[in-house]
């Protein structure tokens, strides 16, 4: 199915416009969609903070199913999990839940409030408590995948720096990051800190480093900088590892509705994470 070519008119801009621009193209189906597939635990506590919850979507009557843990994007300094009537976020949960899996959506905490490491330590503690609870809700500890989206790929990504023990997760999905090939927006200060701190704090050598499958994934129309990440991404790849990992470019589609239609009858990307996670040993 061709992307809508709303979409493209929008262009490569970021912003609260664009960003209800984007939504607005969703609704319909992605309210339809959360109508279909009901929320099967809301807000678990996975820490002692009130933005550690999570959401678990699938049929936890079963057992052993994979686990795809979304991590939503934001800018570092919002966003959140959805549900109720928020389908943002929900929807990849929903999604996984509909391929089989069991989907679970976190939310963790902001900048400038919260800064680096604890979004990456936030992606830990939820991978902690899946590997401790998610067998009652029918998922498989040793099947974790987190799957984040901008900001949620940074923190996936920091997670693999933070913790060195990476047979924690299965593998981990990378949707429009930002690793650390390119330099640094001032509004990227409000979660690393000052300039001078950035080199030690991005994710850049554990990411190119990791031996865990991934799939790294990128936008058409996301604006240059996240396509020279990606970019740069897979050549480090490559030249470390002789090979690259899998990769998805997002034809028609910009920064926001990369996670944004997940689930919807435009199902390429959500074919190429559900094979993604199916194939992983």
């Amino acid at each position: 199915m061709s992307a809508d070519p709303r979409i493209a008119a929008l262009g490569r801009a970021l912003g609260p416009d664009v960003l209800a621009a984007c939504t607005a193209i969703f609704d319909d189906e992605q309210h339809a969609l959360a109508a279909a597939v009901p929320v099967a635990a809301r807000d678990i506590a996975y820490g002692p903070d009130a933005r550690h919850r999570l959401d678990i979507y699938g049929d936890t009557a079963g057992g052993g199913r994979p686990v795809l843990m979304f991590v939503h994007g934001g800018g570092f300094v919002q966003g959140d999990k959805g549900g109720g009537g928020s389908w943002p976020s929900a929807a990849v949960g929903r999604m996984a839940a509909r391929a089989g899996f069991i989907g679970v959506v976190i939310n963790y905490r902001l900048a400038p409030d919260h800064t680096w490491p604890a979004g990456a330590q936030d992606v830990g503690a939820a991978v902690d408590w899946l590997r401790a609870h998610i067998g009652a809700h029918g998922g498989d500890p040793a099947r974790i995948v987190p799957i984040g989206t901008s900001a949620g790929a940074v923190h996936v990504s920091g997670f693999l720096k933070d913790r060195a023990d990476h047979d924690l997760v299965a593998g981990a999905v990378l949707l429009s990051g930002l690793y650390g090939y390119t330099p640094n927006d001032p509004k990227d200060e409000r979660y690393y800190g000052a300039p001078e701190l950035h080199a030690a704090r991005i994710p850049r050598e554990a990411v190119a480093a990791t031996t865990l499958p991934l799939l790294v994934a990128c936008a058409e129309f996301d604006p240059p900088r996240f396509q020279a990440e990606f970019l740069g991404l897979m050549q480090e790849r490559l030249e470390r590892h002789g090979a690259m990992p899998r990769a998805y470019i997002a034809a028609g589609h910009n920064h926001y509705t990369m996670a944004m239609h997940l689930g919807t009858a435009d199902h390429s990307l959500a074919d190429a994470i559900i094979a993604f996670v199916k194939d992983l040993p």
